[in-house]
């Protein structure tokens, strides 16, 4: 058992100063959950047509609907065509109405798009025609920030703490975030929401690794799911703000604004993240059938007067592979992140695909992650971390290739299966958060998550551009979507059960240093002075 296992069981699992890390946890997942979302919204399906107004010139009475039959061919259906135009002429009115245009071209003079429509994405940067790949793109984009945030703040926050990123991570994403609604060209957009993606990086894995070490077995996995609920709260209030505010510009700041009331709230308190320790007398047995009595545990008021008697090595990316065990682990992990972020993010971003109203399609997408990281909660404490894991990424996996053959003309059906999907996905992901930060040691924790974040990240770049493949054949995402999680659920199977058991300090197997002397001097009958804790990692008897 490590040292801050034994003070947690002696203070309590789950006290004020845990009580207030975890409330402290909901406006950056509120925040979290609008960002991963948002642009679903801003690129709402607009009509539009090529701008044809050439004709203008030697037909300047003509009305809109006789523009549009003289320059615009029509389709099967009888509709004009929205990403092609017939060819500009030089020739008089008199001669284009009696013989008529025949040679089409793409568009070569830009888009119309109805003036009533608020100003989105799609309509100030003609994302349309040859240029829609750009929205899917531009997720990807976002999601290679995911990625980058992974690799840079996880190794990052093991060396310099968990206070100092979490801090960076919120400035990073208020400066980028709001900046993002006065960006003159696309591909500034995209560069700001890397940046912004970068920083979500750093703040999800700090309040996992927050409520991992500073909160007790028991009540882990409620302190971690709860942040998960206000992800899924922070979904609804997405749907309901971006049904208000139809101009991207302002609902981008609405979204984003928000974070610097957390940032300067955190800077005004040096002791948020600082637990407050009082002395106290922990009466304990030894283990072995022997009766110590009480020892009074001689805790420092605050973390930075903790002395260390030794140092703990850190651990480094390389230590994750040079034992077997933790190579495993650290594998198997890593593609159980992917597929699931892949089954996740290949259901969440195909909201406006699946026939019924987007906004009420989005809201039923949040509230149902409500019930399924709540829970997720009882499952893991009733069959464990390795069984649950295995049975909801396998259930997301089938929901999505049942999906594959429902017919287009039953988006209802669709949705209601999706909606599952999204619900055991959802509590999946929750399993393998609260999982893979029991499975790795204390001292390359950090970079254990980070490691599975930044598989996890490539599945959220991969996984818009696999909606591409559409095009060739509706089914072909979906089955890529599907198949996937069951090969990683089964694969979860050889995996160890974390339920119930401390967490691991260091990469070697077996006791602690502290375990260790403990037991030597009882097994030899030695004396126990008072117990005193010298480090947060570490116990000296």
């Amino acid at each position: 058992m490590s040292g801050v296992g034994e003070i947690l069981k002696a203070v309590g699992d789950f006290g004020p100063f845990q009580k207030r890390l975890v409330l402290l946890s909901v406006i950056p997942c509120l925040s979290v959950a609008f960002h991963q979302f948002c642009q679903l919204f801003m690129v709402p399906h607009v009509p539009h047509h090529c701008d044809t107004s050439w004709i203008r010139a030697v037909g300047p009475n003509l009305t809109e609907e006789e523009q549009l039959n003289l320059t615009l061919p029509r389709d099967a259906e009888g509709s004009f065509e929205q990403c092609s135009m017939y060819s500009p002429v030089d020739w008089d009115l008199d001669s284009i109405v009696t013989y008529g245009l025949n040679t089409t071209e793409k568009c070569s003079s830009g888009w119309v798009y109805p003036s009533a429509e608020p100003p989105s994405l799609l309509t100030e940067f003609d994302l349309v025609c040859d240029r829609k790949e750009l929205h899917d793109i531009a997720q990807s984009v976002y999601m290679l920030g995911l990625f980058l945030g992974s690799m840079i703040f996880g190794p990052l926050s093991d060396r310099i703490g968990r206070r100092p990123i979490i801090l960076i991570s919120v400035f990073l994403q208020g400066l980028f975030g709001v900046g993002i609604a006065l960006v003159p060209h696309f591909y500034v957009y995209m560069a700001f929401r890397c940046v912004v993606g970068a920083s979500v990086s750093g703040i999800t894995m700090t309040i996992l690794a927050l409520a991992t070490e500073w909160i007790g077995v028991s009540s882990r996995p409620k302190a971690v799911l709860t942040s998960h609920c206000c992800f899924a709260i922070g979904q609804m209030i997405l749907a309901g703000l971006s049904y208000g505010i139809r101009n991207w510009r302002l609902l981008q700041i609405a979204g984003s604004a928000p974070i610097f009331a957390f940032f300067f709230s955190i800077q005004s308190s040096n002791a948020v993240l600082e637990p407050k320790w009082q002395p106290l007398t922990m009466p304990t047995g030894d283990g072995l059938g022997m009766d110590r009595g009480g020892l009074q545990l001689q805790l420092p008021c605050t973390r930075d007067q903790l002395k260390p008697e030794t140092q703990t090595k850190s651990g480094s990316t390389l230590d994750l592979f040079r034992k077997k065990h933790l190579r495993n682990v650290t594998l198997i992990m890593s593609c159980a992140w992917f597929v699931n972020s892949l089954v996740y993010y290949g259901l969440s971003l195909n909201v406006t695909n699946f026939g019924l109203d987007i906004y009420l399609t989005q809201l039923a997408f949040g509230a149902v992650e409500i019930p399924a990281r709540v829970g997720c909660i009882f499952l893991l404490q009733w069959f464990g971390r390795k069984k649950t894991q295995v049975v909801l990424l396998v259930l997301s996996g089938l929901v999505c290739l049942i999906i594959t053959g429902i017919p287009e003309d039953q988006p209802v059906v669709t949705t209601v299966l999706a909606t599952i999907g999204k619900f055991t996905a959802s509590a999946s992901f929750s399993t393998s958060y609260v999982y893979a930060a029991e499975l790795f040691p204390t001292v390359i924790r950090q970079t254990g998550v980070g490691l599975c974040s930044m598989s996890a990240r490539v599945a959220g770049i991969v996984a818009p551009l696999i909606r591409l493949l559409s095009e060739y054949h509706r089914a072909i995402p979906m089955a890529i979507f599907g198949s996937t999680p069951v090969v990683g659920g089964l694969l979860c199977i050889l995996l160890p059960e974390t339920s119930g058991t401390d967490l691991a300090d260091e990469t070697r197997d077996g006791c602690s240093p502290a375990e260790m002397t403990f037991f030597s001097q009882k097994l030899h009958g030695g004396g126990v002075p008072a117990l005193t804790v010298y480090s947060s990692k570490t116990v000296f008897w």
